[in-house]
């Protein structure tokens, strides 16, 4: 769900480049730096893995990450059930953090609800929690989701063993972790729990599904009503359209932004329809001796790398530069989809055809040259993230989390790309022999039928955010509630506090603190109460 860049093959969308361009994810924050076929049509919130699995050893990449946090915690492993459901079934060891200098009694437990990354990532992104820990008296635990970072089972065997990758599972493991941390440091303490993304969806259907585990969920840009037989129709085109307000003067881009990138597809497709005209746009867009743009099918490939990086641009649309989008490798400036837009603000001629993709290349080198370093464009994967990451969370949508999108090329800026469904089912039948059940993570999870029973879960987007037009943007009840960050992109709000940051996501994180004090007092008066009956 929340990993992948867009990519157009033909009538649909390509799962394995979509997969291997993922980002986002799903981090809870940036790095901060100022001081086949497949229909899915936008990236999932992803972030780079850690770590890859070779010689059944499992080595960790460098990451870039703050080396002060990692030194204030512990690093544990849990023998944890394979499958949760099944008597008698296998352990793996699943990794995590604690993090307990400011933990006191009368405190909490601030934990942080692993997604499909590497949890050393989260450990030092999640500002959110660390600059609330003493306030809190809080023990922070950063919990890593099965089958990534360091816990993964069967070594260089597990893509043979998949059946044990689910939100279900990943959820259990947290509920027990949680209750057998309880018993070890022999502190009944509320448990308040934090994710982004595709972590935020699992912390609010961990809420749900064990309230007397965890007593409260901030769930950061969590698109949770992304599937299919909720009560409200999908949007599958909800994405998209965010990405092109993001290009939009409304949203502090240039006003010839959105027209000149619409144009720029025609006049991909005009010159992809002969030689001499291919071999024009390769110029134009400075793309490597071995990019070979042989065919209009060529053409297709590079139309989706760059729409790639305006998908990307538009989750990472923050107020300051960030490496969060590009994994902490190099930094795009603040908002960066006006400085993209920056480069195609001109007025071009009918006839300058070459002079709009010259100046829509140094648009997309924003992003794609933010090392300032590239001679030349290739149309390798967007993030540097692993192929094994991108083979669990393809596994995870094709079992479980199907989230339908599409392109109309009228609502936004970019062509039309159709939903195909029987495009998306028929690559995960031959990447995983699983069949799409289009319908199962409603039934599984209730959509907004659920959220009307729910409690003490905080929703937070940024209207910058493509994920939040699948997000939960209306309170449901007055501890179900939905707050929204102007001018902020994906969960800005669960990042290290920033002089650059917006008064919106200073207003909100201010809110989401009422709450987890409210979540927190709660629980102490139940149990005073049960103390004195």
């Amino acid at each position: 769900m929340l990993a992948g860049g867009p990519s157009r093959r033909g009538n649909a969308l390509s799962s394995r480049v979509q997969l291997l361009l993922a980002i986002v994810g799903l981090l809870a924050a940036p790095v901060i730096l100022l001081a086949s076929t497949f229909s899915r049509s936008h990236p999932v919130p992803r972030a780079i893995t850690a770590l890859e699995i070779n010689n059944n050893l499992v080595k960790d990449h460098k990451i870039v990450t703050p080396p002060d946090l990692l030194s204030q915690c512990e690093e544990k492993f849990f023998t944890q059930t394979l499958d949760h459901f099944d008597v008698g079934a296998p352990t793996y060891q699943q990794r995590y953090f604690v993090c307990d200098q400011h933990f006191r009694q009368g405190g909490v437990m601030f934990f942080y609800v692993g997604n499909e990354a590497d949890v050393e990532l989260y450990l030092n992104h999640t500002g959110l929690m660390w600059e609330n820990a003493q306030e809190f008296g809080a023990m922070l635990v950063f919990a890593e989701h099965r089958y990534f970072g360091k816990s993964v089972p069967f070594g260089k065997d597990v893509t043979k063993h998949m059946q044990y990758l689910s939100t279900e599972q990943a959820i259990a493991d947290y509920a027990v972790l949680i209750t057998y941390l309880k018993g070890e440091y022999e502190r009944d303490v509320p448990v308040i729990g934090f994710g982004g993304s595709y972590g935020g969806m699992l912390g609010s259907w961990f809420r749900m599904k064990y309230p007397h585990i965890i007593d409260g969920v901030i769930a950061g840009s969590a698109p949770i009503l992304s599937f299919l037989g909720d009560e409200v129709p999908l949007d599958k085109g909800a994405f998209e359209r965010i990405v092109t307000f993001d290009a939009s003067e409304d949203a502090g881009s240039a006003p010839n932004c959105i027209p000149n990138i619409r144009r720029t597809w025609s006049v991909m497709r005009k010159l992809g329809a002969t030689e001499q005209g291919r071999q024009q746009l390769k110029r134009a867009f400075s793309l490597c001796d071995g990019v070979k743009i042989n065919s209009e099918k060529d053409v297709d490939d590079v139309m989706s790398w760059a729409k790639d990086a305006f998908d990307y641009m538009g989750m990472g649309n923050y107020p300051y530069p960030s490496s969060y989008i590009m994994n902490g490798v190099s930094v795009l400036p603040a908002y960066p989809v006006r400085a993209a837009c920056s480069h195609v603000a001109d007025e071009f001629a009918a006839d300058d055809d070459i002079g709009l993709l010259t100046a829509f290349s140094k648009s997309l080198g924003v992003y794609y040259n933010s090392t300032h370093d590239q001679e030349c464009f290739g149309l390798s994967a967007s993030n540097n993230e692993s192929a094994l990451d991108a083979d669990f969370w393809d596994y995870i949508f094709c079992a479980e989390i199907y989230q339908p999108q599409a392109v109309d090329g009228v609502n936004d800026m970019f062509w039309p790309i159709p939903w195909n469904f029987t495009a998306d089912n028929e690559h995960c039948k031959a990447e995983w022999g699983v069949e799409i059940r289009p319908l199962w993570a409603t039934t599984q999870y209730g959509g907004r039928k659920a959220l009307k029973v729910a409690s003490n879960i905080v929703f937070s987007n940024g209207n910058y955010d493509p994920w939040s037009g699948t997000g939960v943007l209306q309170n449901y009840s007055d501890s179900v509630v939905a707050l929204t960050v102007k001018g902020g992109a994906h969960h800005l709000d669960l990042m290290f506090s920033n002089d650059l940051d917006t008064p919106s996501v200073l207003a909100v994180r201010e809110a989401e603190k009422e709450h987890m004090h409210k979540w927190a007092s709660e629980f102490y008066e139940r149990k005073a109460a049960v103390v004195t009956e």
